[in-house]
């Protein structure tokens, strides 16, 4: 067990390993995609997004090999806080350069 990282182990000691595996993965989805949302997204037709999440999707899984031993999931964590971070003083500083004008 002191070979995983620290969400896998979590999710481990809550549920079974093959449950375990499944809500890493899920786990490393979302935040992948809430990165990528926040930090990469441009907008683009319907059918560009679809082959973006897809692809998406699939390099979720070799995430998913690395995060057994590297804390994958943590980095996609610090990256979404610290984007949402940022979009949030963009907003309040577009906000208030839009309250002097």
């Amino acid at each position: 067990m002191e070979g995983f990282s620290p969400s896998l182990r979590f999710f481990i000691e809550l549920t079974d390993v093959k449950t375990a595996v499944w809500l890493q993965y899920v786990y490393i989805v979302i935040l992948a995609a809430i990165v990528y949302k926040l930090g990469f997204a441009k907008k683009l037709p319907l059918l560009k997004n679809i082959v973006i999440y897809v692809c998406l999707l699939i390099g979720c899984f070799v995430m998913l090999i690395f995060s057994y031993a590297l804390p994958i999931a943590e980095g996609l964590a610090g990256a979404a806080v610290l984007l949402i971070i940022y979009k949030i003083r963009l907003h309040q500083t577009k906000k208030h350069q839009a309250e002097a004008k």
